[in-house]
């Protein structure tokens, strides 16, 4: 049976995040993020270029899945709503209704899974990267759930510790 983990970068540490990764067994890391950068100097390790060079020492082939993205017009309709909430990108507990309806409308219901599941690693974990710490608060959740849902794939969510 094929696996799934999800992962953010927000609480994690450049070590603690491989660390992470290689304590699940993840063989495959795939990136769904649009833009595969961070702001701020404690998450440079997460931009793609330093991120996918960390990976391949430690062994992990990194995929990025532009595909599965949300568009720019999603994420400041995230962003609209977190600012009514008055919560920021790295202290969001959840979705917004909207976004994720929109998301699984527009992104998720039109995407071909196939080839993404016939790709996964039958001996290893694939994970789903993001950046937000908890996957309730990411489009990440809404990729799992379809892949449980409808493949069969096996979810976890691997967090900061702490």
């Amino acid at each position: 049976m094929r696996s799934v983990a999800t992962i953010g970068v927000y609480g994690f540490t450049a070590n603690a995040f491989l660390d992470r990764l290689r304590a699940a067994g993840v063989g495959v890391l795939a990136d769904v993020r649009q833009r595969r950068g961070v702001r701020g100097s404690e998450y440079a390790w997460a931009n793609s270029v330093r991120l996918q060079a960390a990976l391949a020492e430690a062994g992990i082939e990194y995929r990025h899945h532009k595909e599965l993205a949300p568009t720019t017009e999603l994420r400041r309709l995230q962003y609209r709503e977190d600012d009514r909430r008055g919560v920021g990108k790295r202290s969001r507990t959840q979705l917004a209704p909207e976004y994720r309806d929109r998301y699984i409308a527009e992104i998720l219901d039109p995407a071909n899974l196939d080839p993404f599941v016939a790709a996964l690693p039958a001996d290893r974990t694939a994970a789903l990267l993001c950046v937000e710490r908890d996957p309730e608060a990411c489009h990440r959740s809404l990729i799992a759930e379809r892949l449980a849902s409808e493949y069969g794939v096996t979810v976890t969510h691997l967090r900061p510790r702490g």
